[in-house]
């Protein structure tokens, strides 16, 4: 028997919930017993307690981690499993539990606190994970790399399966050109909005927009306000907030382009999400990045803001170059299904039932 870990579902899914709710149809033919709060319809479920999940701050954490260290093991002996799978780097460190689990990035060990719990989780837990894993499935070559390098985890224990999007949701609509450049994310300094806001700051035309959405971060979000401000661009450098999902692909197509020059990402959804919008894409040539966008993006180094500032610029003047990278967004997009990565995983899973 199988199992999925499904303790961390939130009720509104964003990034690792998103993953799991759409590789899960994929893993059917397993027949997996789901570890769920939650009951899914046409599957079989076990019950387990609520709160365990990030929406209940440190608390779930801690009572997710407690959960999974204690009580977990009892459930995988009664109900007779010979496999976990878990879509995030948690598994019971005891030597009976065979498990296989996803790790997406490790960017609290590059970008992190040393005295944030996310860090200290990477550091001490991750690794014993890792170590008692059968097997990795990672987002990227790039976090193949990370694993290794990082945490010494051989390449023959490593999968990369690459994530997909929504293709109901993120496609190109028939609205109206905007004026502004977008981004979409975190506010966290490994996310490079200061150089963005610097960048866009010395674009020559005085009518563009930079638009940021994401949830505000008060270690964060005041100080580019501030900074924007400082530069003489605060009535033209917006803060959107939390998007609504409905929003979002709207907000992609109206875009003259999505601006992601993150300086580490495991994945980067928002660069795949916008070109299925046929949006043009300026990203970092770092990391899982370049892994995405293929040829389909303008690539610039994320430390230098004159080479943003460039394609930016590019974008605002050229129709030639918008319309090629429109059409290579569209294509590019087309590679990526959840259902070319269910199967992959799929099949590694297969591997060890």
């Amino acid at each position: 028997m199988v199992l999925i870990n499904l303790s961390f579902l939130i009720p509104q899914p964003t990034g690792i919930s998103t993953y799991a709710l759409n590789i899960l149809p994929h893993l059917k033919p397993l027949a997996p017993t789901l570890l769920t709060s939650e009951p899914f319809q046409g599957y079989h479920c076990y019950p387990i307690p609520g709160g365990l999940t990030p929406d209940q701050g440190t608390r779930g954490h801690l009572r997710r981690l407690q959960w999974t260290q204690f009580r977990l093991p009892q459930v995988y002996r009664s109900l007779g499993a010979n496999l976990l799978f878990s879509p995030l780097p948690e598994a019971p460190l005891v030597p009976e539990c065979r498990s296989i689990i996803t790790v997406h990035d490790l960017i609290p060990l590059r970008f992190g606190d040393r005295f944030s719990p996310l860090t200290t989780y990477h550091r001490y837990y991750v690794p014993r994970v890792l170590k008692r894993a059968l097997h990795v499935l990672c987002d990227s070559t790039a976090t193949a790399n990370d694993l290794t390098n990082l945490m010494g985890v051989p390449p023959q224990k490593i999968t990369p399966v690459l994530l997909a999007y929504d293709a109901d949701r993120f496609r190109n609509l028939d609205v109206p050109q905007g004026n502004y450049f977008f981004y979409i994310g975190r506010h966290h300094p490994y996310k490079n909005l200061e150089r963005l806001i610097t960048a866009f700051a010395q674009i020559d035309d005085r009518e563009a927009q930079l638009w940021i959405a994401g949830p505000p971060d008060g270690r964060y979000t005041p100080k580019l306000e501030a900074q924007a401000e400082e530069l003489g661009v605060g009535n033209r450098v917006k803060f959107l907030g939390y998007v609504d999902e409905e929003k979002l692909p709207i907000l992609l197509n109206q875009a003259i382009a999505l601006v992601m020059p993150s300086l580490w990402e495991g994945f980067g959804l928002p660069v795949l999400e916008a070109m299925a919008c046929g949006t043009p894409v300026i990203t970092s040539n770092l990391a899982s990045l370049p892994e995405v966008a293929g040829d389909a993006a303008l690539l610039v180094d994320p430390y230098k803001t004159l080479e943003i500032t460039a394609a930016m610029e590019t974008l605002l003047k050229d129709e030639t170059a918008r319309s090629h990278l429109r059409q290579a967004s569209l294509a590019r997009a087309r590679q990526f299904s959840w259902s070319r990565s269910g199967r992959a995983t799929l099949e590694v899973l297969e591997q060890f039932v």
